[in-house]
Protein backbone atom coordinates (compact mmCIF):
# COMPACT_ATOMS: atom_id res chain seq x y z
CA UNK A 1 0.00 0.00 0.00
CA UNK A 2 1.75 3.32 -1.10
CA UNK A 3 1.19 6.05 1.53
CA UNK A 4 1.75 9.91 0.90
CA UNK A 5 4.71 10.81 3.21
CA UNK A 6 6.58 7.38 2.77
CA UNK A 7 10.41 8.28 3.12
CA UNK A 8 11.48 5.39 0.86
CA UNK A 9 8.80 6.99 -2.11
CA UNK A 10 10.21 10.82 -1.57
CA UNK A 11 14.27 9.75 -1.06
CA UNK A 12 12.85 7.68 -4.55
CA UNK A 13 11.51 10.64 -6.20
CA UNK A 14 13.69 13.19 -4.93
CA UNK A 15 11.64 14.67 -2.50
CA UNK A 16 8.38 14.62 -4.37
CA UNK A 17 5.11 13.10 -2.89
CA UNK A 18 3.67 11.08 -5.52
CA UNK A 19 0.17 9.32 -5.27
CA UNK A 20 -0.72 6.29 -8.06
CA UNK A 21 -4.08 6.44 -9.47
CA UNK A 22 -6.15 3.14 -9.02
CA UNK A 23 -6.99 1.15 -12.04
CA UNK A 24 -9.86 -1.04 -12.26
CA UNK A 25 -7.67 -3.40 -14.79
CA UNK A 26 -4.44 -4.04 -12.10
CA UNK A 27 -7.18 -4.10 -9.07
CA UNK A 28 -9.20 -6.73 -10.70
CA UNK A 29 -12.38 -5.43 -11.15
CA UNK A 30 -13.46 -7.98 -13.61
CA UNK A 31 -16.83 -6.62 -13.11
CA UNK A 32 -16.62 -3.34 -14.34
CA UNK A 33 -14.49 -4.11 -17.03
CA UNK A 34 -17.18 -7.00 -18.61
CA UNK A 35 -19.67 -3.81 -18.22
CA UNK A 36 -18.27 -1.03 -18.94
CA UNK A 37 -14.36 -0.01 -18.97
CA UNK A 38 -12.96 2.44 -17.07
CA UNK A 39 -11.97 5.59 -19.15
CA UNK A 40 -9.20 6.83 -16.45
CA UNK A 41 -9.74 10.02 -16.97
CA UNK A 42 -10.66 13.29 -14.15
CA UNK A 43 -14.38 14.00 -13.87
CA UNK A 44 -15.41 17.04 -15.43
CA UNK A 45 -16.74 19.98 -13.16
CA UNK A 46 -19.44 20.60 -14.71
CA UNK A 47 -20.88 16.95 -13.86
CA UNK A 48 -20.24 18.38 -10.59
CA UNK A 49 -23.01 21.37 -10.62
CA UNK A 50 -24.97 19.26 -12.18
CA UNK A 51 -25.39 16.64 -9.63
CA UNK A 52 -25.79 19.72 -7.09
CA UNK A 53 -28.36 21.10 -9.28
CA UNK A 54 -30.05 17.41 -8.70
CA UNK A 55 -29.70 17.32 -5.58
CA UNK A 56 -31.55 20.02 -5.11
CA UNK A 57 -34.09 19.53 -7.08
CA UNK A 58 -34.57 16.64 -5.49
CA UNK A 59 -34.57 17.93 -2.16
CA UNK A 60 -37.63 20.33 -3.79
CA UNK A 61 -39.06 17.12 -4.39
CA UNK A 62 -39.08 15.74 -1.23
CA UNK A 63 -40.06 18.84 0.66
CA UNK A 64 -43.19 19.25 -1.71
CA UNK A 65 -44.20 15.26 -1.13
CA UNK A 66 -44.20 15.69 2.09
CA UNK A 67 -46.66 18.66 2.39
CA UNK A 68 -49.01 16.51 0.14
CA UNK A 69 -48.46 13.90 2.72
CA UNK A 70 -49.42 16.35 4.96
CA UNK A 71 -52.99 17.38 3.24
CA UNK A 72 -53.86 14.11 2.44
CA UNK A 73 -53.34 13.31 6.66
CA UNK A 74 -55.77 16.43 7.20
CA UNK A 75 -58.36 15.00 4.39
CA UNK A 76 -58.22 11.44 5.96
CA UNK A 77 -59.03 12.87 9.56
CA UNK A 78 -62.02 15.25 8.06
CA UNK A 79 -63.43 11.50 6.38
CA UNK A 80 -62.69 9.64 9.70
CA UNK A 81 -64.79 12.66 11.77
CA UNK A 82 -67.61 12.39 9.16
CA UNK A 83 -67.20 8.69 9.19
CA UNK A 84 -67.23 8.12 13.07
CA UNK A 85 -70.29 10.41 13.10
CA UNK A 86 -72.98 8.90 10.67
CA UNK A 87 -71.91 4.98 12.95
CA UNK A 88 -72.30 6.19 15.89
CA UNK A 89 -75.71 8.40 14.67
CA UNK A 90 -74.23 11.87 15.80
CA UNK A 91 -74.26 15.21 14.87
CA UNK A 92 -71.48 16.20 11.69
CA UNK A 93 -69.23 18.12 13.31
CA UNK A 94 -70.15 22.16 12.71
CA UNK A 95 -66.73 22.90 11.18
CA UNK A 96 -67.19 20.08 8.43
CA UNK A 97 -71.03 20.48 7.27
CA UNK A 98 -69.86 22.53 3.89
CA UNK A 99 -67.64 20.02 3.20
CA UNK A 100 -70.00 17.01 4.09
CA UNK A 101 -71.53 15.90 0.59
CA UNK A 102 -68.05 15.83 -1.30
CA UNK A 103 -66.60 13.91 1.49
CA UNK A 104 -69.28 11.13 1.50
CA UNK A 105 -68.45 10.79 -2.01
CA UNK A 106 -65.23 9.90 -1.79
CA UNK A 107 -66.23 7.80 1.88
CA UNK A 108 -68.34 5.59 -0.74
CA UNK A 109 -65.25 5.37 -3.29
CA UNK A 110 -62.73 3.96 -1.03
CA UNK A 111 -61.90 1.03 -0.12
CA UNK A 112 -59.80 -1.14 3.25
CA UNK A 113 -56.56 0.02 0.85
CA UNK A 114 -57.09 3.61 -0.21
CA UNK A 115 -58.98 5.17 2.90
CA UNK A 116 -55.98 5.05 4.77
CA UNK A 117 -53.28 7.27 3.45
CA UNK A 118 -49.39 5.53 3.38
CA UNK A 119 -46.26 6.98 3.36
CA UNK A 120 -44.41 6.25 -0.11
CA UNK A 121 -41.18 8.88 1.01
CA UNK A 122 -39.34 6.38 3.10
CA UNK A 123 -40.15 3.73 0.82
CA UNK A 124 -37.37 2.17 -1.04
CA UNK A 125 -39.70 0.20 -3.54
CA UNK A 126 -42.06 3.28 -4.38
CA UNK A 127 -40.65 3.61 -8.24
CA UNK A 128 -40.05 -0.16 -8.52
CA UNK A 129 -43.16 -0.33 -10.80
CA UNK A 130 -41.41 1.94 -13.33
CA UNK A 131 -39.04 -0.56 -14.95
CA UNK A 132 -38.09 -4.36 -14.88
CA UNK A 133 -35.65 -5.39 -12.30
CA UNK A 134 -32.07 -6.37 -13.08
CA UNK A 135 -30.84 -8.29 -10.92
CA UNK A 136 -27.23 -9.66 -10.68
CA UNK A 137 -26.54 -13.27 -9.14
CA UNK A 138 -23.27 -13.68 -7.61
CA UNK A 139 -21.48 -16.13 -4.69
CA UNK A 140 -18.83 -16.52 -2.11
CA UNK A 141 -15.56 -16.88 -2.79
CA UNK A 142 -13.86 -19.69 -4.31
CA UNK A 143 -17.56 -21.88 -4.68
CA UNK A 144 -18.16 -24.88 -5.06
CA UNK A 145 -19.38 -27.19 -8.34
CA UNK A 146 -22.83 -27.50 -6.23
CA UNK A 147 -23.39 -23.74 -5.30
CA UNK A 148 -21.92 -23.31 -9.21
CA UNK A 149 -25.04 -25.27 -10.67
CA UNK A 150 -27.64 -23.84 -7.95
CA UNK A 151 -26.77 -20.21 -8.99
CA UNK A 152 -27.39 -21.27 -12.35
CA UNK A 153 -30.91 -22.56 -11.63
CA UNK A 154 -31.66 -18.91 -9.73
CA UNK A 155 -30.25 -17.58 -13.43
CA UNK A 156 -33.73 -19.29 -15.14
CA UNK A 157 -35.76 -18.37 -11.94
CA UNK A 158 -35.41 -14.50 -11.88
CA UNK A 159 -36.09 -12.89 -15.07
CA UNK A 160 -33.33 -10.47 -16.64
CA UNK A 161 -31.11 -11.86 -14.10
CA UNK A 162 -26.87 -11.69 -15.01
CA UNK A 163 -24.42 -14.09 -13.20
CA UNK A 164 -21.03 -13.35 -12.23
CA UNK A 165 -17.79 -15.23 -10.81
CA UNK A 166 -16.97 -13.78 -7.69
CA UNK A 167 -13.16 -14.71 -8.50
CA UNK A 168 -11.62 -11.90 -6.13
CA UNK A 169 -14.30 -9.53 -5.84
CA UNK A 170 -15.06 -7.59 -2.62
CA UNK A 171 -18.79 -6.25 -1.69
CA UNK A 172 -18.29 -2.63 -1.90
CA UNK A 173 -17.09 -2.88 -5.65
CA UNK A 174 -19.71 -5.28 -6.90
CA UNK A 175 -22.00 -2.78 -5.05
CA UNK A 176 -20.76 0.21 -6.34
CA UNK A 177 -19.93 -0.94 -9.75
CA UNK A 178 -23.93 -2.62 -9.75
CA UNK A 179 -24.98 1.52 -8.85
CA UNK A 180 -23.33 2.72 -11.65
CA UNK A 181 -25.05 0.43 -14.17
CA UNK A 182 -28.43 0.19 -12.86
CA UNK A 183 -28.90 -2.79 -11.07
CA UNK A 184 -32.06 -2.46 -9.24
CA UNK A 185 -30.76 -6.38 -6.87
CA UNK A 186 -27.45 -8.22 -5.47
CA UNK A 187 -28.14 -11.73 -4.76
CA UNK A 188 -25.39 -13.10 -3.20
CA UNK A 189 -25.61 -16.81 -2.51
CA UNK A 190 -23.17 -18.48 -0.27
CA UNK A 191 -22.52 -22.41 1.30
CA UNK A 192 -20.75 -23.82 4.14
CA UNK A 193 -18.61 -27.24 2.87
CA UNK A 194 -20.28 -27.44 -0.61
CA UNK A 195 -24.33 -26.96 0.60
CA UNK A 196 -26.05 -23.66 -0.24
CA UNK A 197 -26.76 -22.84 3.17
CA UNK A 198 -27.70 -18.54 2.98
CA UNK A 199 -29.19 -15.89 0.73
CA UNK A 200 -28.52 -12.63 0.88
CA UNK A 201 -31.17 -9.89 -1.21
CA UNK A 202 -29.74 -6.27 -1.42
CA UNK A 203 -31.88 -3.97 -3.22
CA UNK A 204 -30.31 -0.80 -4.91
CA UNK A 205 -29.20 1.65 -4.37
CA UNK A 206 -30.05 2.26 -0.97
CA UNK A 207 -31.30 -0.98 0.69
CA UNK A 208 -33.27 -2.83 2.35
CA UNK A 209 -31.15 -6.48 2.99
CA UNK A 210 -32.56 -8.85 3.95
CA UNK A 211 -30.49 -12.73 5.33
CA UNK A 212 -31.99 -15.62 4.59
CA UNK A 213 -30.86 -18.94 6.11
CA UNK A 214 -31.05 -21.79 3.27
CA UNK A 215 -32.16 -25.25 3.97
CA UNK A 216 -33.23 -28.74 1.99
CA UNK A 217 -31.83 -27.31 -1.42
CA UNK A 218 -32.93 -29.96 -4.11
CA UNK A 219 -31.63 -29.47 -7.17
CA UNK A 220 -33.62 -29.15 -11.10
CA UNK A 221 -31.04 -31.84 -11.94
CA UNK A 222 -32.84 -34.78 -9.71
CA UNK A 223 -36.55 -34.05 -10.60
CA UNK A 224 -37.98 -36.23 -12.52
CA UNK A 225 -38.79 -33.04 -15.13
CA UNK A 226 -35.52 -31.93 -15.36
CA UNK A 227 -35.71 -32.77 -19.08
CA UNK A 228 -37.93 -29.76 -19.96
CA UNK A 229 -36.65 -28.77 -23.37
CA UNK A 230 -37.76 -25.12 -23.35
CA UNK A 231 -35.98 -24.53 -19.92
CA UNK A 232 -33.56 -21.75 -21.38
CA UNK A 233 -36.12 -19.72 -22.38
CA UNK A 234 -38.28 -20.11 -19.22
CA UNK A 235 -35.67 -17.76 -18.11
CA UNK A 236 -37.00 -14.76 -19.76
CA UNK A 237 -40.91 -15.99 -19.21
CA UNK A 238 -42.29 -13.44 -16.46
CA UNK A 239 -43.40 -16.05 -13.23
CA UNK A 240 -46.78 -15.48 -11.77
CA UNK A 241 -46.15 -15.10 -7.98
CA UNK A 242 -48.22 -16.87 -5.06
CA UNK A 243 -47.32 -15.94 -1.59
CA UNK A 244 -49.38 -17.87 1.15
CA UNK A 245 -49.79 -16.80 4.88
CA UNK A 246 -48.01 -13.74 4.71
CA UNK A 247 -49.92 -11.15 6.81
CA UNK A 248 -48.15 -9.76 9.40
CA UNK A 249 -46.34 -6.47 9.44
CA UNK A 250 -43.22 -8.21 9.11
CA UNK A 251 -44.32 -10.89 6.42
CA UNK A 252 -45.86 -8.20 4.42
CA UNK A 253 -42.15 -6.56 4.41
CA UNK A 254 -40.92 -9.62 3.48
CA UNK A 255 -43.15 -10.00 0.63
CA UNK A 256 -42.33 -6.51 -0.85
CA UNK A 257 -38.68 -7.50 -0.36
CA UNK A 258 -39.28 -10.94 -2.79
CA UNK A 259 -41.98 -10.07 -5.44
CA UNK A 260 -40.09 -6.93 -6.59
CA UNK A 261 -37.38 -9.49 -7.63
CA UNK A 262 -39.91 -10.17 -10.29
CA UNK A 263 -41.62 -8.62 -13.12
CA UNK A 264 -45.24 -8.14 -14.19
CA UNK A 265 -46.30 -11.14 -15.46
CA UNK A 266 -48.74 -11.40 -18.94
CA UNK A 267 -52.23 -13.04 -18.01
CA UNK A 268 -51.25 -15.65 -20.15
CA UNK A 269 -48.19 -17.22 -18.59
CA UNK A 270 -48.06 -20.68 -17.60
CA UNK A 271 -45.12 -20.18 -15.24
CA UNK A 272 -46.03 -20.12 -11.41
CA UNK A 273 -43.20 -19.47 -8.31
CA UNK A 274 -44.70 -19.94 -5.39
CA UNK A 275 -43.50 -18.67 -1.60
CA UNK A 276 -45.58 -20.29 0.97
CA UNK A 277 -45.02 -19.95 4.61
CA UNK A 278 -45.29 -22.72 7.24
CA UNK A 279 -43.73 -21.84 10.65
CA UNK A 280 -41.80 -19.06 9.31
CA UNK A 281 -39.90 -21.34 7.14
CA UNK A 282 -40.49 -20.55 3.12
CA UNK A 283 -41.01 -22.94 0.95
CA UNK A 284 -40.44 -22.10 -2.85
CA UNK A 285 -41.79 -24.20 -5.97
CA UNK A 286 -41.56 -23.56 -9.08
CA UNK A 287 -44.07 -25.01 -11.85
CA UNK A 288 -45.98 -24.80 -14.85
CA UNK A 289 -48.78 -25.73 -16.03
CA UNK A 290 -50.37 -26.98 -19.48
CA UNK A 291 -54.08 -27.25 -20.08
CA UNK A 292 -55.26 -30.42 -22.34
CA UNK A 293 -58.63 -29.41 -22.68
CA UNK A 294 -61.58 -28.01 -20.11
CA UNK A 295 -60.12 -25.93 -16.64
CA UNK A 296 -60.41 -29.23 -14.95
CA UNK A 297 -57.69 -31.04 -16.93
CA UNK A 298 -55.03 -29.00 -15.68
CA UNK A 299 -51.69 -30.12 -15.10
CA UNK A 300 -48.88 -28.93 -13.15
CA UNK A 301 -45.51 -29.87 -13.29
CA UNK A 302 -42.64 -28.67 -11.09
CA UNK A 303 -39.23 -27.75 -12.69
CA UNK A 304 -37.43 -26.80 -9.76
CA UNK A 305 -34.95 -25.64 -7.86
CA UNK A 306 -36.49 -26.20 -4.14
CA UNK A 307 -35.58 -25.05 -1.24
CA UNK A 308 -36.82 -23.28 2.27
CA UNK A 309 -35.49 -19.93 3.23
CA UNK A 310 -35.47 -18.72 6.97
CA UNK A 311 -35.39 -15.17 7.32
CA UNK A 312 -33.13 -13.52 10.10
CA UNK A 313 -32.39 -10.26 9.54
CA UNK A 314 -33.12 -6.89 7.82
CA UNK A 315 -31.22 -3.81 7.51
CA UNK A 316 -32.01 -0.95 5.94
CA UNK A 317 -28.86 -0.57 3.81
CA UNK A 318 -27.21 -2.38 1.68
CA UNK A 319 -25.19 -5.54 2.11
CA UNK A 320 -21.59 -3.55 1.80
CA UNK A 321 -22.86 -0.95 4.56
CA UNK A 322 -21.82 -2.59 8.12
CA UNK A 323 -23.32 0.86 9.93
CA UNK A 324 -26.45 0.39 8.38
CA UNK A 325 -29.49 0.45 10.76
CA UNK A 326 -31.08 -3.04 12.08
CA UNK A 327 -34.81 -3.15 11.03
CA UNK A 328 -35.38 -6.44 12.26
CA UNK A 329 -33.31 -9.28 13.68
CA UNK A 330 -34.36 -12.70 14.83
CA UNK A 331 -34.40 -13.50 18.62
CA UNK A 332 -34.44 -17.39 18.92
CA UNK A 333 -33.66 -17.44 22.56
CA UNK A 334 -36.57 -15.00 23.24
CA UNK A 335 -39.35 -16.30 26.08
CA UNK A 336 -42.36 -15.77 23.92
CA UNK A 337 -45.83 -17.59 22.46
CA UNK A 338 -45.37 -15.98 19.32
CA UNK A 339 -41.88 -16.42 18.19
CA UNK A 340 -42.99 -19.03 15.73
CA UNK A 341 -45.19 -16.88 14.21
CA UNK A 342 -43.55 -14.05 13.11
CA UNK A 343 -44.85 -13.79 9.12
CA UNK A 344 -48.39 -14.34 9.91
CA UNK A 345 -50.98 -13.77 12.50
Amino acid sequence: MVRVGDPFLEEKNGGKKMLRRTDPEKNGNRLAQELEPSSGRPKPKYLDLAMHRRNIRLRREYLYRKSLEGKERLLYEKKRKIKEALEEGKPIPTELRNEEAALRKEIDLEDENTAVPRSTIDDEYANATGNDPKILLTTSRNASAPLTQFVKELKIVFPNAQRMNRGGQVISEIIETCRAHDFTDVILVHEHRGVPDGIIISHLPFGPTAYFGLLNVVSGLTLPLHDIKDKKSMGTTHPHLIFHKFSTKLGERTVNILKHLFPVPKPDTKRIITFANQSDYISFRHHIYEKHGGPKSIELKEVGPRFELRLYQIKLGTMDQDEAQTEWVIRPYMNTSKKGNLLRD
